[in-house]
């Protein structure tokens, strides 16, 4: 091949080059300041990212453009010098002699040794109007930051994915049909060495599927790429871990990996590809993505192993979180400080499920851009004006008459970049017929619990009456995800309730994903002003399947529970602990017991005659109560073929023994009701 040959092949792969580059604006805009030396420009920039985000790509467009500016231009190769001064010093002879010159050193994690010796020494030689760029995946190390020789002559230059319209027109430059773009996408998020090959697998292969995960050889080629070299199996693990949980905190990688927790943290959080947050840590999505596939691809019992500790880590803190309000006196602050823990870490539940249904209407995303305030009456205003625009003067009334009623039961969100609070909503708790004769939508709630199943004494009725965001209005947003784990946070605090009523305006876009988890959709649409609103309700006593955080297991983890549980009245609840009683010792008896298919046995999962045990012990925690426990012992657990029997055993005269006995199983089933009403978390024996 002749040199004109090659010199016009040279040529057309630079023009290629550079028709590919799209992005950087910012850093393109810092290294042309440095070449003029105008304005705050530094002499040293430190370019920083993970691997493939297109550090060296932009190093060599520094390159091109500073040759276009007429500057001498020393590349260097930081795995080719490595941490031997005198060879970095002689590959970069040129530019001590060259104000002109511009040095670029890629690679510099392989010569990273030479920091000190850089700073202090070499880069203090050069010439005034030379421009040294260092490239490499760790940020600068402190001392380049707190040196105040250094202040305004270094810069760092963070090289981050690029963004959603930008990652589209790469692949869209490379051929890939506009209609397998957003497959694509969700797979490689910015990273331009995951989006180079999943254009070079487009271009090869039909179009991808909306579901498409990235083959074997994609992987191979990819991932060693993005996360370099490992120190050992276990921190592949914690990184496996980091990129299957929604944020990775040490109490989690502790859970999973044991008491090597706090060395694997510290390591994650030091990685380029990991981001610190307020909640923890969390991978780039392609490092994360291309992880995940990896392992489900090379150990699907390792990673469904995985999940599940992961899983159960999680569901247990959200129990601990939301019973942590159980005691009335402390409710207002600790229900607040328990909602605060609890909303993100069922959101990180939701995000384990990785089904449809959740990702249709459950965003992940943006986290941190909106937090959750209690409401306070100096945003009594702005609940009004945001009900208004988004439901009209007529809804802000409504809004007006529950915020006097039950301001407790209102949450603002608000814009962490403008602290703005530019959504609210109302989770309202309701015993009574509450608000029957003012707002149409609770009354159309209490006219569908009377009709389908009345609350029974003791009980509740809940109404997720408002979720306004005018913005974005009750689609799937950040905002959203907030409110939806703010209502599953509800359901699963102590007290539990007997209906729960989530009042949107489109039933054609809700109905499919609210049915999925349980909520049905109630005939009357009342009307608000101008716009009819839809009703979807959930009797809690009456299902078990999904049961409250049981419904927040991954998909590969649920069972199949039973369904149509048994709703019984007082007299009726009595009557089946009478009949159990008689029965006690005979597990197969039970199955015929309603109670066997009530709330209370479906929800503690204990078997019929262990909860009548327990609950006839727990008689003696009662002052008084040790006469009563006995009686019924003797009656039911010491097998007395007789009451006549019994009171002789028991020593007392028959009608002192029948009025023991009568109290006695008097406060046993006030026990098991108050349980069956109020759910396992009541103190046994507290009833009053």
């Amino acid at each position: 091949m002749s040199g004109n040959e090659k010199s016009l092949l040279g040529r057309r792969v630079q023009a290629m080059r550079e028709r590919a580059f799209i992005g950087r604006e910012a850093q393109l805009s810092a290294f042309t300041e440095a070449l003029a030396g105008t304005g705050q420009a530094a002499s040293v920039l430190f370019a920083h990212g993970p691997g493939g985000i297109g550090k060296s790509t932009l190093l060599r467009r520094f390159g091109q453009v500073a040759r276009s500016a007429g500057r001498t231009v020393v590349e260097i190769d930081g795995r080719i010098t490595g941490t031997d001064p005198g060879q970095f010093a002689n590959s970069a002879q040129v530019a001590l002699a060259d104000e002109r010159a511009v040095l670029l050193v890629d690679d510099f994690d392989a010569c990273a040794g030479l920091a000190d010796w850089l700073r202090e020494d070499f880069l203090t030689r050069l010439p005034i109007g030379v421009v040294t760029v260092l490239a490499g995946r760790r940020p600068p190390g402190s001392r380049w930051l707190v040196d105040p020789g250094w202040a305004g002559l270094f810069r760092p230059l963070p090289v981050r994915d690029l963004a959603p319209p930008e990652a589209a027109t790469f692949l869209g430059d490379r051929g890939v049909p506009a209609k397998a773009i957003d497959a694509l996408l969700s797979f490689t998020g910015g990273n331009p060495l995951a989006l180079a090959l999943a254009a070079a697998l487009a271009q090869h292969e039909s179009a991808p599927p909306a579901d498409w995960t990235p083959g074997h050889g994609v992987l191979e080629a990819l991932l060693p790429q993005l996360i370099g070299e490992l120190p050992s199996a276990l921190h592949r693990r914690a990184l496996e871990v980091c990129a299957h949980a929604r944020v990775t905190t040490e109490g989690l990688l502790r859970a999973v990996l044991g008491e090597a927790a706090a060395e694997l943290f510290g390591w994650l959080r030091g990685l380029p590809f990991v981001a610190v947050t307020e909640r923890g840590l969390y991978p780039s999505p392609v490092v994360r993505a291309a992880l995940e596939a990896d392992l489900r691809w090379r150990d699907p019992d390792a990673h469904q192993t995985m999940h599940g500790q992961i899983r159960e880590h999680l569901r247990a803190a959200v129990q601990t979180a939301t019973n942590s309000a159980a005691h009335p006196a402390a409710r207002v602050t600790t229900h607040a400080a328990a909602r605060a823990e609890a909303l993100p870490l069922i959101d990180a539940l939701l995000y384990l499920r990785r089904d449809p249904a959740v990702r249709a209407t459950h965003t992940f995303r943006d986290a941190g851009s909106v937090r959750e305030l209690p409401y306070t009456p100096a945003e009594h205003a702005t609940v009004l004006a945001l009900t208004e625009a988004a439901e009209g003067p007529d809804a802000a009334d409504l809004a007006r008459y529950w915020l006097a009623r039950q301001p407790e039961a209102f949450r603002l969100y608000q814009c962490t970049r403008t602290s703005r609070v530019i959504a609210f909503a109302a989770w309202l708790r309701l015993a009574d017929q509450e608000g029957t004769d003012t707002d149409p939508v609770v009354a159309a709630a209490w006219a569908h619990a009377r009709a389908t199943a009345p609350l029974r004494e003791g009980e509740t009725l809940a109404v997720a009456r408002f979720a306004v965001h005018p913005e974005s209005y009750q689609r799937p947003s950040p905002v959203l995800d907030l409110m939806r784990c703010g209502a599953i946070a509800e359901t699963l605090r102590p007290h539990r309730i007997a209906w729960t009523y989530t009042v949107l305006r489109d039933p054609e876009f809700w109905t499919p994903h609210l049915t999925h988890w349980g909520n049905h959709p109630v005939p009357d649409r009342p009307t608000v002003g101008e716009y009819s609103y839809t009703l979807f309700a959930r009797d809690w006593r009456s299902h078990s399947t999904p049961p409250r955080l049981t419904s927040l297991r991954g998909t590969a983890a649920q069972r199949p529970g039973p369904r149509g549980l048994i709703v019984l009245t007082r007299p009726e609840f009595d009557s089946a602990v009478r009949d159990a009683l008689r029965c006690l010792r005979d597990a197969e008896a039970h199955t015929a017991n309603p109670l066997t298919h009530s709330r209370l046995v479906a929800e503690t999962r204990t078997p019929l005659n262990d909860l009548l045990l327990r609950a006839i012990q727990s008689l003696r925690e009662d002052r008084g109560g040790e006469k009563y426990h006995r009686a019924v012992t003797a009656t039911y657990t010491r097998g007395a073929p007789t009451q006549e029997a019994a009171a002789s055993r028991l020593g007392l005269p028959f009608s002192t023994y029948r009025r023991h006995l009568q109290t006695g199983l008097s406060r046993l089933c006030d026990v098991l009701w108050d349980k069956e009403i109020h759910g396992e978390e009541q103190p046994v024996g507290k009833v009053s």
